[in-house]
């Protein structure tokens, strides 16, 4: 079972609404987490400082650890939790604009579903594609499983 995300992670918010939820704390050292609006899979560490919000890239990796992509050249930290990332991340100095110190949590409780992989879930016939019949003109589903092939990684040791 994956580990629950910390209240600070506020979900497929925008960057203007994080921006705006940043902006009200109105605190150095403020922070959350939402989803990337660019990278699937991948969210981003907000942190406040000066009216400005800093957004550090948090990917997860296959083995199921967490980074911090951060424009320090540091090396990459890998932690088994998000929590233990935002321990990590504040205390001084670890090559964030400035150390968290304030979690913005999300004011209604969500439902997060963890991620699956595509291996994970389960296909039915209305997850595909619709086509137009073209002699009926209506709508029908298209489900053949000899259009559809997973590509998995080789397991080469």
């Amino acid at each position: 079972m994956a580990a629950a995300l910390p209240l600070c992670y506020h979900g497929a918010i925008s960057k203007k609404e994080c921006e705006d939820l940043l902006g009200k704390k109105s605190k150095d050292g403020a922070y959350l987490i939402r989803d990337s609006e660019t990278i699937q899979g991948a969210m981003c560490l907000c942190v406040y400082k000066s009216k400005v919000v800093y957004t550090y890239r948090l990917l997860q990796t296959h083995t199921g650890h967490y980074t911090l992509l951060s424009a320090g050249g540091s090396g990459e930290i890998f932690f088994k939790t998000v929590d233990e990332l935002l321990h990590h991340y504040k205390k001084k100095n670890q090559g964030l604009a400035i150390h968290l110190r304030h979690s913005v949590k999300r004011r209604t409780a969500m439902l997060i579903q963890s991620r699956k992989t595509p291996q994970e879930e389960p296909r039915r016939a209305q997850d595909y594609p619709v086509a137009l019949s073209a002699a009926e003109g209506e709508y029908e589903n298209v489900f053949s499983s000899a259009e559809y092939v997973d590509v998995l990684p080789s397991s080469t040791a």
